[in-house]
C-alpha cells in the first residue's frame, strides 16, 4: 500500500521529481540573473567614477561628438541610387 502511494499518488515521487526539476531551473536562472547583475553593477560604478562610460553611452546612444569632432556618413552605393531613382 505504501509503495502504491509512493509512485502513484499526487505528492508523491512525481511531484519530487517534478519540484527536483523546477528547483535545477530555478538555479539556472539565478545564475544568470547573478551575472546580469554583476554587469549592471560594473556599468553603474564606471558611470559614478568615470567619464570614459558616459562618453561612451552618449556617442552609442545619443549620436553625440565631442567639441571639434565632424561626423561622416557613409551611405553604400545601392542607396545613393535608389533615393536617385525615387526623386523626381
Amino acid at each position: 500500500m505504501l509503495q502504491a502511494r509512493l509512485w502513484l499518488s499526487a505528492d508523491g515521487f512525481r511531484e519530487v521529481w517534478r519540484l527536483a526539476a523546477l528547483v535545477e531551473q530555478r538555479t539556472v536562472d539565478n545564475r544568470q540573473l547573478a551575472e546580469r547583475n554583476a554587469e549592471l553593477k560594473a556599468e553603474v560604478r564606471d558611470l559614478k567614477q568615470g567619464q570614459e562610460a558616459s562618453e561612451e553611452l552618449a556617442r552609442t546612444e545619443l549620436g553625440m561628438l565631442r567639441h571639434g569632432e565632424t561626423f561622416y556618413q557613409i551611405v553604400p552605393r545601392r542607396e545613393l541610387r535608389e533615393a536617385d531613382a525615387t526623386e523626381p
